[in-house]
């Protein structure tokens, strides 16, 4: 018996993370701890919320795989994920980047007894759309699901218009993709957002501080220097040549603009 089917199986045993018939959203938690792992469960589902939970990153993996599944009737669409970064097998990290690489928006969660600075970054910048550093309270966390449940239900519904176009780019809401020159160009969901957000709004200078509160939310935790990062990779993707950039410009002072 597959990972996956042995977890299908536990969801529909009676008192093991059954899920209700309503329509409360679906959070997968993935911790090795054992005792972190069933308090932040219990947590969750004294809120409402559907919740599994697993002790790897391999079952993680296999569960997201199922609730994408056409035929898979027994776990729903993931609306939240609270991923672990020390995980057998696969690592939070590593987790983090494949879903994002293969086009996972879910919002993630990252959870980690490592809280540098870099530690935070690193884990920002491959995906996680929050970083809590443990120990922590499970009033924090579930603020912190709540947070990102409701940024998520906020996002725009797709867009009537097909695309956006500001000079050689060109960006299609719908389709989630990015063509410069016509030639496509591979980007992130942050750099897409950030991307968006100038293309919308183009020769509008945004300070960091906006730009953090509207790609990456005012629950945002992290440094402003994330913003810099991200710049300078849509350069390295957008531009002829990225030391003098012919798009997105810096203000000195201010902070960046689109042409």
């Amino acid at each position: 018996m597959s990972e996956a089917t042995k977890l299908s199986t536990i969801m529909r045993s009676p008192g093991a993370n059954k899920l209700p018939e309503d329509s409360q959203p679906f959070i997968l938690v993935v911790e090795d701890e054992a005792l972190i792992r069933e308090t932040i469960t219990m947590a969750l589902m004294d809120e409402g919320y559907q919740v599994l939970a697993v002790e790897d990153g391999r079952q993680a993996l296999d569960v997201i795989q199922a609730s994408h599944a056409l035929d898979q009737e027994d776990i729903p669409a993931i609306d939240l994920l609270i991923l672990d970064l020390m995980l057998p097998y696969i690592n939070g990290l590593d987790l983090c980047r494949l879903l994002r690489q293969e086009g996972m928006t879910t919002p993630i969660l990252m959870l980690s007894a490592k809280g540098s600075e870099t530690d935070i970054v690193v884990g920002l910048e491959i995906g996680a759309d929050d970083y809590l550093g443990k120990p922590f309270g499970m009033r924090e966390l579930i603020a912190r699901c709540r947070s990102l449940l409701r940024r998520a239900s906020r996002q725009p519904q797709l867009q009537e218009q097909l695309v956006v176009q500001f000079q050689e780019i060109a960006l299609y809401p719908q389709e989630c993709r990015v063509t410069v020159r016509d030639e496509a160009v591979s980007l992130s969901p942050k750099e897409f957002t950030l991307l968006e957000l100038f293309m919308n709004n183009p020769r509008r200078v945004f300070s960091r501080d906006q730009l953090l509160e509207r790609v990456w939310g005012i629950d945002f935790m992290g440094d402003s220097k994330t913003v810099d990062v991200h710049i300078r990779w849509l350069r390295e993707k957008l531009e002829l040549d990225p030391s003098n950039p012919q798009y997105i410009i810096t203000v000195r002072g201010f902070g960046y603009r689109l042409g």
